[in-house]
């Protein structure tokens, strides 16, 4: 077995070439909170974001194979619903809201409902290069909703 002793920084890869496990330890993901209207960039891809009560717009970049972002909400979203939109209808997936599985098919902007959604609600979202890959899980239905804009 092989060990890694070496911190490794956010622009550093490790490529594993053998068939042995790779363990990690200590692994934070970096967190950040989004309080205003915000345009995402590649550089921003492996964060998570931390949404508090008042809903603002958040702009993904274009697709690009690889780029991942999380987003959970800390408090319950009032007066205003969060936004998360692509720039084409390319949002694809599903979130679990209340008891029921709500699909994405070809959509353009991810809504984390007003007077719905609420601490701990989350959403995901991968791209492929071609699409934006979304999973997400709310409290209670219509929580978070998926439309064209």
């Amino acid at each position: 077995m092989h060990f890694i002793t070496k911190a490794i920084t956010a622009d550093e890869q490790v490529v594993v070439t053998s068939n042995e496990a790779l363990q990690l330890e200590n692994v934070r993901v970096p967190v950040e909170a989004i309080t205003d209207d915000t345009t995402l960039t590649a550089e921003d891809s492996g964060k998570t974001y931390l949404l508090d009560a008042i809903g603002e717009v958040i702009t993904l970049p274009a697709v690009s194979a690889g780029l991942n972002y999380k987003f959970r909400c800390t408090a319950a979203v009032t007066p205003s619903s969060w936004t998360i939109v692509a720039a084409a209808n390319v949002i694809e997936g599903y979130a679990a809201v209340g008891y029921a599985t709500v699909p994405a098919v070809n959509e353009n902007t991810i809504s984390i409902v007003t007077g719905k959604a609420i601490a701990g609600d989350e959403v995901s979202i991968f791209s492929d290069g071609t699409s934006w890959f979304v999973s997400g899980n709310g409290s209670v239905a219509a929580s978070i909703t998926f439309t064209v804009a």
